[in-house]
């Protein structure tokens, strides 16, 4: 290994010109944006992991997670460089504050893979096979610290990028972090088998190609089954931009167009409307809510709806809540939102920030977060839905308590905020691994895309086009059963990941 680093520059780049090593970090970890949808290049992900891994190996920790942060800066600013059109473009908020928010996430997510370069190297101790184990795990529990922590932003999980690759085998077993998991305790075994010889080169081949054969292998296990008669389910998407969505002029048509719409498909058993689908609260629409009731009663219906609802259960001032309305039982059900977006729906700052926020054109008022647990929706025929609004269904542990009751996924979003960026190819990606992961049918309804509805496996079954209006239908099957991860949720794999750091903690310590 010492004459391989001797014979060529690139081996010792990172210790002697770490200011270009580090720009090269950068680079790769903004091309790894490319992994995730909409591009879906996925195998580019263990070869833009690999020089990281590498690093870690032949410098100090300390410069290690020099290296990790400007990977993760340049992964985050790729990759979500539509919180500046939300911010800005439909915010209208000032650039510069769009700029800070931006680069601000994108620093703080930056600061967490720093953590995973730092462990990586200080537990690795420059040798392949320490590397081999303590690499995926630092990674993943560093992606799982992220997904929770100050809120959490589990956006671009390695994980996600894996949905159509033989690793997504693994997510009814372990979840998008097991999947995560594998694919970098994968990319390691390749370093391994680079940096020895011989038997151990064999071996560290072999253990490249295991989490792929074995998630082959799991691919074609079935976790739930069907049962019941097929549930004839339409999405409705509205296609009104967010700049006109609120616009006094444009709430009639919107009014009309969906009852319009879920009128002309009278034999569906299920509409869904997207989120806040109703540009108004619904104390402000009441006759037109009734009426939308009564239709679905008379058509043997149930609509499922988005929309702001004001309640008076906790406060003597109304409580706003982002709520999915389901119409067309015999009582009314509601879930409300439970995973509010900070600096979005609600604002964790004092009162003095909050006048300098209205002052600057900024949202500046909470809504109220819904319980930790809620009942299922349930429809007219019975069938019970666990139901996502936006990013909730990014958070999926979340959801879990309501497995095995739920039949079907249903998520609601408004991804009109992000525009024509990557953004709602990101989210339809992470519908398609949550569905995956508890082997549910999932409808998704959005105001502008994308629409769709996706299978067990996390197969894209049916998706409507962005920016226009679309009416889709389709047949699904309600589906009975536990995965292993929907009964255990994250903690399999996160148990792994502190084992082993906590083994190679311990040895250390104690100069093992």
């Amino acid at each position: 290994m010492a004459n391989k680093k001797d014979q060529h520059f690139l081996f010792s780049l990172a210790a002697d010109r770490p200011k270009i090593s580090r720009l090269f970090a950068f680079i790769i970890g903004s091309a790894t944006t490319l992994v995730f949808a909409p591009a879906e290049w996925a195998l580019l992900a263990p070869l833009l992991t690999l020089p990281l891994l590498f690093i870690a190996q032949t410098v100090s920790p300390k410069d290690a997670a020099a290296h990790f942060f400007w990977f993760g800066f340049g992964l985050f600013l790729t990759g979500t460089y539509w919180i500046y059109i939300s911010v800005h473009i439909f915010g209208q908020a000032a650039l510069w504050i769009a700029v800070l928010l931006m680069v601000g996430l994108s620093l703080i997510m930056a600061t967490f893979l720093w953590a995973a370069g730092w462990l990586t190297s200080r537990l690795s101790h420059g040798e392949p096979w320490r590397l081999l184990f303590v690499a995926p795990a630092a990674w993943v529990l560093i992606e799982w610290l992220r997904g929770w922590v100050l809120t959490g932003f589990p956006w671009l999980a390695h994980g996600y990028g894996q949905i159509d690759t033989a690793l997504a085998g693994w997510a009814p077993l372990l979840g998008v972090y097991g999947v995560s998991l594998m694919l970098v305790f994968s990319t390691a075994a390749v370093l391994v088998a680079i940096l020895t010889t011989g038997r151990e080169r064999i071996i560290a081949a072999g253990l490249f190609v295991t989490p792929w054969i074995l998630g082959a292998v799991l691919s074609g296990v079935e976790w739930t089954e069907s049962y019941g008669d097929p549930i004839r389910t339409t999405v409705i998407q509205g296609g009104v931009g967010q700049d006109q969505k609120w616009l006094p002029e444009q709430q009639r048509a919107t009014l009309d167009y969906y009852r319009r719409s879920t009128l002309g498909v009278s034999d569906s058993k299920l509409v869904i409307w997207p989120e806040v689908a109703i540009p108004a609260r619904d104390d402000q629409v009441v006759s037109y809510l009734r009426a939308v009731d009564g239709d679905a009663k008379r058509n043997r219906q149930t609509v499922l709806l988005g929309i702001l609802e004001s309640s008076f259960e906790r406060s003597s001032d109304p409580l706003i809540y982002n709520s999915v309305l389901l119409l067309g039982s015999d009582e009314r059900q509601t879930y409300r939102k439970r995973h509010l977006v900070p600096f979005g729906e609600y604002f964790p700052v004092p009162p003095s920030v909050r006048e300098w926020m209205r002052m600057q054109n900024l949202p500046y008022s909470d809504l109220a977060a819904g319980d930790d647990v809620q009942a299922l929706l349930t429809t007219a025929d019975g069938v019970q839905l666990s139901v996502a609004i936006c990013y909730e269904d990014a958070y999926g542990a979340e959801q879990l308590y309501a497995f095995p009751g739920a039949d079907l996924l249903i998520n609601v979003s408004n991804d009109a905020w992000f525009g024509d960026s990557v953004a709602p190819h990101q989210h339809l990606q992470i519908a398609r691994m949550r569905a995956l992961e508890v082997g549910r049918y999932a409808a998704r309804s959005t105001n502008t895309g994308i629409s769709a509805f996706i299978g067990p496996d996390g197969e894209l079954l049916k998706t409507g086009r962005q920016f226009t209006a679309e009416v889709m239908t389709m047949d699904l099957r309600a589906r009975k059963g536990t995965t292993p991860y929907a009964g255990a949720g994250n903690w399999p794999a996160i148990g792994i990941c502190f084992l082993i750091l906590g083994i190679f903690w311990i040895r250390s310590r104690a100069g093992i």
